[in-house]
């Protein structure tokens, strides 16, 4: 009977080595395979989301090459008409000159010599007669736009203007801020806010070299403004954006240099339907988002209406936001300020302005029946009130004094006066001389009866004048020495008059004597008046 050979123990070490070796390679195979899959598979889903996308940009392109033919077409086919109404208004213009030139004497009127620099595309003499006429901004402003009608090309009028103030502004020329306003005016009245939505679809109503003269001066322009950021002023930055989205020069610049001068003045009226008209009407939410993170909630809420995204951004949200965050920042101030009288009269500043701010706000959105006004028009008040009162104690304090400081028998610098006790007497009474020299009106009421009635609600006895300190300071002994007659004349004038004379209406009454106030003008977190003027 056969048996079979024994197994070495060697044998089967080395036979499982192999199993093992054999094994890492398969493992490490595998690996490698489904690396190389996953590779392919994301190279494959690269490759058809880039096949989708140009497919879209195909199709986008072709939208767009039909509706620029349309455009073209559309154009051509009005060019006749085009042409036989600009040989009207040029024969007009004609005529008008020429009786013009007929009756040298002219017109002493605005707007005669306006329309007689305009047919004279006089640039220089345009904007030095603008200049001239700045305290008749109002009527100035009607008569730019009818004037510049009468110009042959009021684009290249108005273009050799911000040309000659650009070359002027390198220089560093005196009376600049003058021709920024002109300037800004002009460019004003050539693109009115009208204009920007009907242009939407329609062909630039300027010849090409305009166009291509528009742009050099924009971006000289623009080189300027790089290098002074600092002392960019924001009515400056309304005009270049303004010049931008008149002459079609948004693609010249890149997004972020414009998103970033509308976000810096979004305090100006304008900037929200600038911003809409630059075409950002996909990023406006970006914009917003960031307006409120800044706490400028004011400028988002026209951001949101010139957008059209109010129900995204609800208005009254917006403003009750605001509102709170006011309040926190004017505790903030007196906090940090100790309750101080500096960090008190900031405070009052801060929230009276950011009150002035909200009214405006609701009344220029017609915002009245959702977010009621009348407790803030009170404290309004109030706080104008406060105000005047402490303005007026403040030039009280600093007439001057009684001007016998000396005795009569002593020189002027020869040492402190030397006092008779026999006119000591004289002073028993310190009030006497102080209502001789400066009677109190009689017939005028007094303040707490003219407004304790009408605007009483919680914390307004904070403001109010107290009766205590009048009837100790004049029920107290007065010492007969110089300076206790000396502190006398001075503290009780102060308060006398602070609270005497003060006016009988503040800026944010409820009567109908309110005044709306002027957005721009606000605090650097509000809306300032629309003018590239400054």
């Amino acid at each position: 009977m056969s048996t079979a050979p024994p197994i070495s123990a060697d044998r089967v070490q080395k036979f499982i080595e192999d199993l093992e070796a054999q094994k890492k390679i398969v493992s490490k195979c595998t690996e490698l395979f489904t690396t190389l899959t996953n590779h392919f598979t994301s190279l494959q889903n690269s490759l058809s989301q880039k096949s989708q996308s140009l497919d879209a940009k195909f199709l986008s392109l072709s939208s767009k090459f039909s509706q620029t033919l349309d455009s073209l077409s559309q154009r051509e086919s009005s060019l006749p008409d085009r042409e036989s109404a600009a040989a009207a208004h040029i024969e007009t213009l004609k005529e008008a000159a020429f009786a013009e030139f007929k009756d040298p004497k002219g017109s002493a009127q605005l707007s005669d010599t306006l329309k007689s620099l305009a047919r004279r595309m006089d640039s220089a003499g345009l904007v030095k007669f603008i200049v001239s006429k700045r305290k008749e901004s109002v009527p100035l402003r009607a008569e730019i736009s009818v004037a510049l009608s009468e110009a042959v090309d009021p684009h290249r009028l108005v273009l050799e203007a911000f040309e000659d103030f650009v070359s002027q502004k390198s220089g560093k020329t005196l009376g600049l801020t003058d021709k920024r306003w002109a300037c800004g005016m002009l460019v004003h009245a050539l693109f009115p806010e009208s204009s920007w939505k009907e242009k939407k679809g329609k062909g630039p109503e300027f010849s090409r070299n305009i166009g291509e003269r528009a742009a050099e001066v924009v971006d000289r322009w623009k080189g300027q403004l790089d290098g002074e950021k600092e002392g960019l002023t924001p009515g400056e930055a309304v005009m270049f954006l303004h010049m931008v989205v008149g002459f079609e020069l948004k693609e010249r610049f890149d997004e972020g240099f414009l998103r970033k001068l509308v976000l810096d003045f979004s305090s100006r009226r304008d900037m929200a339907k600038l911003a809409a008209a630059l075409g950002f009407d996909d990023k406006m939410g970006d914009i917003i988002d960031e307006l409120v993170k800044n706490g400028k909630e004011i400028e988002a809420v026209y951001f949101a209406r010139a957008a059209g995204l109010t129900e995204r951004f609800p208005p009254v949200s917006l403003l009750k936001s605001y509102q709170q965050n006011s309040k926190k920042n004017a505790t903030t101030i007196l906090r940090n300020g100790n309750f101080s009288a500096a960090a008190t009269e900031e405070s009052k500043n801060v929230e009276l302005n950011s009150i002035k701010a909200i009214i405006k706000c609701v009344e220029d959105h017609k915002l009245e029946s959702e977010f009621s006004t009348d407790l803030l028009r009170k404290r309004a008040t109030q706080l104008e009130k406060v105000k005047s009162d402490r303005k007026k104690s403040s030039a009280a304090a600093g007439k001057p004094q009684n001007k016998r400081s000396h005795s009569a028998g002593s020189a002027r610098g020869s040492g402190p006066p030397a006092f008779r006790p026999t006119k000591a007497a004289k002073f028993s009474n310190v009030y006497t001389p102080f209502n001789r020299r400066n009677p109190a009106p009689s017939a005028q009421q007094s303040p707490a009866a003219r407004f304790s009635a009408q605007y009483n609600y919680v914390g307004q006895n904070v403001f109010e004048a107290p009766a205590a300190p009048y009837a100790s300071a004049y029920g107290v002994t007065h010492s007969q020495s110089p300076a206790a007659v000396t502190q006398q004349h001075y503290v009780h004038p102060v308060e006398n008059l602070g609270v005497s004379s003060f006016p009988t209406s503040g800026a944010y009454g409820g009567q109908t004597s309110y005044v709306a106030y002027d957005y721009g003008s606000a605090a650097p977190s509000v809306f300032q008046p629309s003018s590239s003027t400054q």
